[in-house]
């Protein structure tokens, strides 16, 4: 391969230049970012970014220089805006035509919106630096979903003194994903602070005031925070013929199409490891994925490797330290197997069929959880690993 080209400048397409070149190519390697400005992490925007504890020089992934000794090709500030996969080019919207050999897309996602104008989202370092300059003591804020992103965005904005309203359309937040025992106690730390958690309300539009709820009543604010999900940054390769779907749909190697391999927030991909597609959204996927997709890029056919990760996740709320392992949607059983709920430290194991299928833990130290990564890589039964304390 003489040309590389990585769209999407944050974590998962630095992994994968990074990856390139320590594995040897030594061709031409693009990599373009929508942003202008260079790589850098988006986990701290809702917590140490947006408390005012980091500014934004810290959040950079890499310094300049370390980028420069990579020899890249390096657009920044300019969006893809199509791909042929016949010719081989990747078109930009500054009506460059990138040709590749080999393509890896990182393009992420993009926050879901209301209708309205006004409401913050926070995905960008501009999103995070706007909505810290509002949060004054005393300001009324609005939180529109209470999901992890939401939840944290709201830990924060309660901590710099100001007034916040949690809406979650669901009856327990994050019960889809985590189950309604445990929903249950993470959204009681906002309660036992004096956050108005209001569940089972569908907010469903922005006004000058506040938001509108599905009920015709508004609840007003100086400040709205959407929080209501993400969708995949695929628009741009639409009539490309790549397979699209809730994300660019890979197999087990991350591939997509011939030469064309997909990583991060944007990849849906087979994971052998629990038989099923899956999207993910966290930092640590991230970087393990463009890693992998670019190894698998470099290989022979024969020699690449299905990417079966233990997907990994961690949330900070108020002094809750959340840490989990593993596929917890569509679980069939939740049991505490360590701690108490009631008193928010706490181990739980997740089944999915007959198997371990994921762990997670509150207030806990790591080693805590750390033997139940392995359980669910190893495939562990649920019968011979789980004992629930009496």
């Amino acid at each position: 391969m003489n040309r590389i080209v990585v769209v999407g400048a944050s974590a998962a397409g630095l992994a994968a230049v990074e990856t390139l070149r320590r594995e040897g190519y030594d061709g031409i390697l693009t990599l373009v970012g929508d942003e202008a400005h260079l790589p850098y992490d988006r986990p701290p925007l809702s917590k140490q970014l947006l408390a005012s504890e980091w500014e934004e020089d810290r959040l950079a992934l890499r310094r300049p220089e370390d980028l420069a000794a990579l020899g890249l090709d390096l657009r920044l500030g300019t969006a893809a805006h199509g791909l042929d996969v016949v010719e081989r080019r990747v078109r930009l919207a500054d009506g460059t035509a990138l040709p590749y050999d080999g393509l890896i897309v990182a393009t992420g996602v993009r926050p879901r919106r209301l209708p309205g104008e006004g409401a913050h989202v926070l995905r960008t370092l501009e999103d995070a630096l706007t909505l810290r300059e509002r949060l004054e003591p005393g300001c009324r804020l609005v939180v529109v979903g209470a999901g992890f992103l939401g939840a944290e965005a709201a830990a924060v904005a309660w901590r710099l003194g100001a007034l916040v309203t949690l809406l979650e359309p669901a009856a327990v937040p994050l019960a889809h994903a985590v189950g309604e025992d445990v929903g249950r106690v993470l959204s009681q730390a906002h309660r036992d602070r004096g956050v108005d958690l209001r569940c089972g309300v569908t907010v469903t539009e922005v006004t000058e005031d506040g938001v509108r709820l599905a009920d015709g009543a508004v609840v007003d604010a100086d400040e709205v925070l959407v929080a209501v999900g993400s969708l995949p940054n695929t628009d741009w390769l639409a009539g490309s013929g790549l397979p699209v779907g809730d994300g660019v749909v890979c197999d087990e190697y991350l591939e997509a199409a011939r030469g064309v391999y997909a990583a991060g927030d944007v990849a849906r991909w087979y994971n052998p490891l629990f038989g099923t597609a899956m999207r993910i959204e966290h930092r640590t996927n991230a970087a393990e994925q463009g890693m992998a997709a670019a190894r698998n890029l470099l290989a022979a056919p024969e020699a690449r490797k299905p990417f079966a990760p233990v997907p990994y996740f961690w949330s900070d709320q108020y002094d809750m330290k959340i840490q989990a392992h593993g596929f917890l949607r569509g679980h069939d059983e939740v049991a505490v197997v360590e701690g108490d709920l009631a008193a928010g430290r706490f181990v739980a194991a997740y089944r999915t069929g007959d198997r371990v299928s994921g762990a997670l833990a509150v207030g806990m130290p790591p080693k805590a959880i750390r033997p139940w990564r392995q359980a669910i890589a190893t495939g562990a039964a649920w019968g011979e690993s789980v004992r629930v304390p009496a």
